[in-house]
């Protein structure tokens, strides 16, 4: 029997992560290369296209026997793989699909980012054997993705998942980087942990502590709270508070089997977990009080599998 096989391409402002898997889920490859955003990003295809022909040949694979390319890419995508804006890459609205397929010569899929992340932590990582799941990363801003019935949700116009723009605050006063005011991201992403720690010293809340003389930052904040530092648990509460509310009202949304924990935040580990559990179990609905929350596991690798994942013909 002939093998065949799948490519999983992610595509980042400043690196495209890219694997070879065969159909049925083996990763043989993994890689990355630079994402080239020169000219509105105008070579970053034909750069993937170009990836791709090298590694055809570097395994002597035919192009008949490639299912496909699936694509994760950093903004709203419709149904029909349409793009619409990646600030990060210099696109306006362009057809990934068409202009990728064209280029290489097979079926190409195309999702947001945080969609694939989410796919790939339900078919490899933390979501094994789920059907649905929410996947919440938390970073310099706060992103998401949505499975149901172990496909994406991509939303009438490519926004559902957009987690971190979930309003949570209607007496904000500052804008958050999408315009509005209250933004989930504007708390508890890495950025949104620093700004209300700040906060607090100025309301004089706590005394200054190790935190205000080394300077703020996520990494230090967790540490601290592990140690009873007044100010880092105060922060560390807050951010638990808001999350915890925010995932019990997308629980009675969506009710998925799990919600996933991912980003460069996630890696407080437990304590941070720990403290969204507490306050979700206070702000959940009944029937979805039992959901588990939990890290993700991938790390970078989700994005591939989960292109991976968009390409898996449906059963």
């Amino acid at each position: 029997m002939v093998e065949k096989y799948i490519f999983g391409i992610d595509i980042g402002g400043t690196t495209c992560k890219a694997g070879l898997f065969l159909e049925k889920g083996e990763l043989l490859e993994k890689w990355e290369f630079p994402t080239d955003i020169s000219n509105q990003g105008e070579q970053i295809l034909p750069k993937v296209a170009l990836e791709i022909q090298h590694k055809l040949a570097e395994y002597e694979i035919k192009q008949i026997d490639v299912v496909g390319v699936g694509i994760g890419v950093p903004g709203p995508v419709s149904e029909d793989g349409v793009v619409n804006g990646c600030v990060n890459l210099g696109w306006g609205c362009k057809d990934v699909s068409l202009e990728l397929r064209e280029l290489v010569g097979c079926d190409v899929k195309v999702d947001n980012d945080a969609n694939v992340a989410a796919l790939g932590e339900l078919l490899a990582g933390t979501g094994q054997g789920k059907k649905s799941l929410i996947l919440i990363t938390l970073g310099t801003g706060v992103g998401g993705g949505i499975i149901i019935d172990g496909k994406s949700s991509k939303g009438a116009h490519g926004a559902a998942g957009e987690i971190g723009h979930m309003l949570v605050n209607p007496l904000e006063e500052q804008c958050c980087g999408c315009g509005r005011k209250g933004c989930l991201e504007q708390y508890v992403s890495a950025t949104g942990m620093v700004r209300m720690g700040k906060r607090m010293i100025r309301e004089n809340t706590v005394i200054p502590t190790r935190l205000v003389e080394e300077g703020l930052n996520t990494k230090l904040i967790f540490e601290e709270a592990n140690k009873n530092d007044q100010l880092a648990q105060l922060i560390v509460e807050e951010v638990g508070d808001i999350l915890g509310m925010a995932i019990a009202n997308l629980g009675v949304i969506v009710d998925p089997e799990i919600v996933v924990i991912g980003g460069g935040v996630s890696h407080a580990g437990q304590i941070l977990i720990d403290v969204i559990t507490k306050h979700f179990q206070k702000y959940a609905f009944h029937a979805c009080k039992s959901t588990p929350i939990c890290l993700a596991k991938l790390g970078n690798d989700a994005g591939i599998f989960g292109c991976y994942g968009i390409m898996v013909p449906t059963k």
